[in-house]
């Protein structure tokens, strides 16, 4: 048969899903999906959720934090390298105070809730007890640079086998978007209206960079999730904090520039811009220490807010 005798048959047969009725069944091995028309006939069926993409480990996929807040996406990086790594049923979580304690009950995960800035002292008593397990903080640059900065300098130079993930928006948002320590200079929070100023407020604590310098920090990175390139980097390095954990590799520590137009003063659409110009310029995004690579530091070069694969 030619081509154009097999184009001729193929117009006059009938198109098979044209001849399925909307209760016929469906074919075995296929999907179950709405059927998407381009005409401007009114649909003849209603349109129904195939999925919220929300990951396993996470009971309710909505949340009640603001638009265009960046923890949901952390946490979401969090949940998903704990499955990728078969840590389900060993993960123990340790939160501290701050929005973020939103998801505290609501992970498929064992999860403690610390007093403020006192998670990294909970997770090495966790630890501890229960080697076995993958122990790591969930904590806010509020609890853990204003309330707890002695907890994580000594639960790092101790070398405490456990992970410390620190997501760093600059401001105590539950608390009405206040300056931290980590505020950066030039930042308008709810007590610097004119933005932080070295001079009244003193400059911001680079947390990674600090914990660096400890000898018994064995993994230490610094990332974001402004956008896809980061959050997949980041990701990354939570991945790996995991792994020098589960290594017996000492202590690691992540953190994660995460976005707060609320407590930023600018609009939703503009606070991934916002993070890169402005925090991500004072708190540079890079990996700062992994001892169990030979090649050393590899952070992002100064000036950058990303680094090269």
């Amino acid at each position: 048969m030619s081509a154009a005798e097999a184009k001729a048959v193929a117009e006059t047969e009938p198109d098979p899903e044209a001849r399925r009725t909307p209760d016929a069944p469906t074919p075995a091995g296929r999907r179950e999906l709405p059927i998407l028309t381009t005409t401007h006939q009114p649909p003849t069926c209603a349109a129904r959720l195939v999925h919220d993409f929300t990951p396993d480990l996470i009971d309710v996929g909505a949340h009640h934090l603001c638009p265009g807040c960046g923890e949901p996406i952390a946490m979401r990086s969090m949940v998903e390298q704990v499955a990728e790594l078969g840590q389900v049923t060993k993960a123990i979580a340790v939160f501290g105070i701050g929005c973020y304690t939103a998801y505290s009950n609501n992970l498929d995960i064992e999860v403690l809730q610390a007093l403020h800035g006192r998670a990294p002292s909970l997770a090495t008593g966790v630890k501890r007890c229960r080697p076995d397990t993958l122990v790591f903080t969930v904590q806010g640059d509020g609890d853990m640079v204003n309330e707890g900065l002695q907890e994580v300098l000594h639960t790092a130079a101790r070398g405490e086998n456990v992970t410390c993930l620190m997501l760093n928006n600059g401001v105590f948002g539950e608390t009405g978007g206040h300056m931290t320590a980590a505020t950066v200079l030039g930042q308008r929070t709810k007590n610097t209206l004119d933005g932080r100023d070295a001079a009244r407020h003193g400059h911001p604590i680079r947390l990674a960079n600090l914990i660096a310098e400890l000898d018994g920090a064995t993994y230490v990175a610094r990332g974001a999730v402004h956008d896809i390139v980061n959050i997949t980097r980041t990701t990354r390095m939570i991945r790996n904090a995991f792994r020098t954990q589960l290594r017996g590799g000492g202590f690691s520590f992540v953190e994660i520039l995460t976005m707060c137009p609320t407590g930023w003063f600018v609009d939703t659409a503009d606070a991934p811009a916002y993070l890169a110009s402005t925090h991500a310029a004072t708190h540079t995004l890079g990996v700062l220490k992994d001892t169990t690579h030979t090649s050393g530091s590899h952070a992002a070069p100064e000036g950058t807010t990303a680094w090269p694969t």
